[in-house]
């Protein structure tokens, strides 16, 4: 193997890796939001992530029964359906429950851990203990080759777009719209913002819905690369905490980054040894730097 190849099989390695950061940005944006501007650990944060997975299959299916001419098209539509139901089932799970046990938050993660349970219980009965997966347009499908030996995957520019996407809307919102001015208010000073006339417990909730909206959407980008089950959600909630945690818990900035190195040493250390080992490898690297610096990558400072 010459070094052309060695290149070659890297590059595609890597981008492997800009795949995975994709998702785990997608899901590591979800619970900044929750965790680190409200201070809630959602244990369920994975399941909404499968909310949006079976959104996906669940219009690839209704639209090959039914509507079979529209195949090249459901997959953007199907996608903001995967954000706006995750983003009602939040909505309902903060004003149902997480609205009594905020400045709680053992219970928190207690409750939220017993609302994975059940939802992974009615995926099980309500679509099946099998993985499933959507048919994928013909547009998502082949690979790029911008030079010979290196194939970059279709679906995996895609991710990468819609990622980008996501990550700028969610940005530009928190920084020019009365939304984020409120939640970046409420952060900094709830007591003062309560006393500008800020309504913080509807902030909350919208908040937390938005969290789990996102969370919707990097299922949808999920299923691009992997197939879905009742469980698919809780292969990504350790990674995605420690994104977060990495990151800096208030820092969008932060999230980006850490989701970025936690995916590209994962995967390009998974081409010299195993997978668990990688796994071990990337925990001991985060463990050994939080060690260091415990307030994450970048700390963001607010007022308490």
């Amino acid at each position: 193997m010459n070094f052309s190849d060695m290149l070659n099989i890297g590059l595609m390695q890597g981008f492997a890796g800009l795949s995975l950061f994709a998702v785990l940005l997608l899901m590591g944006l979800g619970l900044a939001i929750i965790f680190g501007q409200m201070g809630v650990i959602n244990m369920a944060h994975g399941e909404f992530m499968t909310i949006g997975a079976y959104t996906i299959y669940l219009g690839s299916t209704l639209t090959e029964a039914h509507a079979p001419a529209f195949a090249p098209y459901y997959f953007p539509l199907a996608i903001a359906m995967a954000f706006v139901f995750a983003f009602i089932a939040g909505w309902l799970v903060e004003w149902g429950l997480i609205r009594h046990l905020y400045k709680r938050p053992l219970d928190t993660l207690l409750a939220t851990w017993g609302i994975s349970l059940g939802l992974q219980q009615i995926f099980r009965t309500g679509i099946g203990p099998k993985e499933v997966s959507p048919t994928l347009p013909e547009w998502l499908m082949g690979s790029w080759a911008p030079a010979e030996g290196l194939d970059i995957p279709i679906n995996g520019l895609f991710v990468l777009a819609l990622t980008a996407f996501v990550t700028t809307g969610i940005l530009v919102a928190l920084h020019r719209s009365r939304w984020g001015l409120r939640v970046r208010a409420t952060v900094a000073n709830r007591q003062m913002a309560n006393a500008t006339g800020i309504d913080t417990k509807k902030t909350d909730r919208l908040t937390f819905a938005i969290g789990c909206g996102i969370a919707g959407v990097a299922g949808a980008a999920f299923t691009t690369i992997g197939s879905t089950g009742p469980t698919s959600g809780q292969l990504y909630i350790v990674d995605a905490f420690l994104v977060v945690t990495f990151g800096g818990a208030a820092s969008l900035l932060g999230t980006v980054v850490s989701a970025f190195g936690i995916a590209q040493t994962q995967s390009i250390s998974e081409f010299f040894i195993t997978g668990s080992m990688a796994k071990v490898l990337t925990l001991s690297l985060i463990v050994l730097i939080l060690m260091m610096r415990p307030q994450g990558l970048f700390a963001v400072k607010v007022r308490r």
